[in-house]
């Protein structure tokens, strides 16, 4: 045998290798943790992995995945929920996220938030393709991506602090961009300016101001505004009073922004919302369409109800359609609308009955408690490579 001759194993070994496209194939399939381990194997693994291209290949297979799922009911899908007052810390005193099965809020595992809170107030304002966007009381923005071990605190924005300010996180598919919507507004006389508009693009890492020609102004005593703005149909939704005619009649409105275009158009609510007395409304997604929600008293005396109407058709007003109706004994906020379609509400307390957290179906009106101290913020969750190609970010 010459020295160049290999040994008969290393042949069969060499011949049996898959092609380097089906080893990347099969890689786009796998969960994110199992591929991020895998970045280890070697150079020309870690180099393909970390490419934008197989990044987008791997959320999309997973994307679909999950929509699969959800619109056959042959799986679960996932949450993650913090509370929304960081005095709530585990053992090294970080504030922790929990991920757990969206129809039946049953806790999988506990995640760490690597940065830090100052005391106070914290929400989730959204989440997109495994990236999740946070903010403080003193509206410090973080993106974070828990699966890839990556987060980015985004610079200050043009205008500062003004008063109350509403937030928004979506993902621009077009353009494979990240963007945070912050619209500012002034309690005291209401009406919001073209100036008090931001939007924050991850691609160009800065704050922009944008302009919108209606005169609006952000319901400062909406409880919607301490919730997502849903993302449905390539636009974030929110609550919003508008001057409408010669008279400058203020009119209530649903509020969106196209995240590709960043075109202002305003939504007509359901007929038969507006003569409820309301409590609280809230919007939300519901099977991808846009669902308005809103809490009231009920026939019965001293009783609350929820009611959720359904645009089935985006942006016509004929194609609302009152999906239920679910009786409460007592005054109760939604924390969330979950996924499948039950409700997260957190029932207040009264002189007999002390405050509780209870998830009810929205089907058969089953309710189940849970053993939770404090409200708080709930988004959609899945793993994802998000971030892991990107530049300027804080690896822990």
């Amino acid at each position: 045998m010459s020295e160049t001759t290999e040994p008969p194993i290393l042949l069969l070994r060499r011949k049996n290798d898959l092609p380097d496209d089906i080893v990347l194939n099969i890689l786009t399939r796998l969960p994110a943790k199992s591929v991020i381990r895998f970045r280890c194997v070697c150079k020309p693994w870690n180099s393909s992995i970390t490419t934008s291209y197989f990044i987008s290949t791997h959320l999309n297979n997973f994307a679909h995945a999950h929509d699969t799922d959800t619109d056959t009911d042959n799986g679960d899908g996932y949450i993650i929920h913090m509370p929304s007052h960081t005095r709530a810390m585990n053992s090294s005193n970080r504030p922790v996220c929990t991920v757990a099965l969206d129809r039946t809020f049953d806790r999988i595992f506990e995640i760490e938030i690597p940065f830090d809170f100052t005391s106070g107030f914290s929400q989730i304002v959204g989440s997109c393709n495994g990236l999740l966007c946070l903010v403080t009381s003193t509206n410090v923005i973080y993106l974070w991506n828990p699966s890839v071990r990556k987060f980015k605190r985004l610079p200050d924005t043009w205008l500062g602090n003004l008063g109350f300010v509403k937030l928004g996180f979506a993902y621009h598919a077009e353009n494979n961009d990240y963007k945070v919507l912050k619209i500012s507004s002034y309690p005291w006389t209401g009406l919001n300016l073209t100036d008090d508009i931001e939007v924050y693009s991850l691609s160009s890492d800065s704050w922009r101001r944008v302009g919108m020609s209606l005169r609006a102004k952000v319901k400062v005593w909406d409880d919607s505004c301490l919730s997502l703005a849903p993302l449905v149909s390539g636009a974030l939704h929110w609550m919003s009073r508008v001057v409408e005619g010669e008279e400058e009649r203020e009119v209530e409105v649903i509020m969106s922004f196209d995240v590709n275009s960043e075109e202002f158009r305003t939504l007509r609510m359901p007929d038969g919302a507006m003569s409820i007395v309301r409590c609280q409304t809230r919007l939300a997604s519901f099977k991808g369409n846009l669902a308005f929600l809103t809490c009231g008293r009920s026939e019965q005396r001293g009783a609350y109800q929820y009611s959720m109407w359904v645009m089935r058709e985006y942006g016509v007003l004929e194609s609302w359609n009152k999906l239920f109706v679910v009786p409460l004994e007592r005054f109760s906020v939604c924390i969330a609308f979950i996924m499948c379609g039950s409700l997260l509400i957190h029932c207040h307390k009264t002189n007999n009955q002390e405050q509780k957290f209870v998830l009810v179906d929205s089907e058969t009106l089953h309710e189940k408690d849970f053993d939770i101290q404090q409200p708080l913020c709930v988004a959609t969750f899945m793993e994802s490579l998000t971030l892991l190609d990107g530049a300027n970010m804080v690896s822990y």
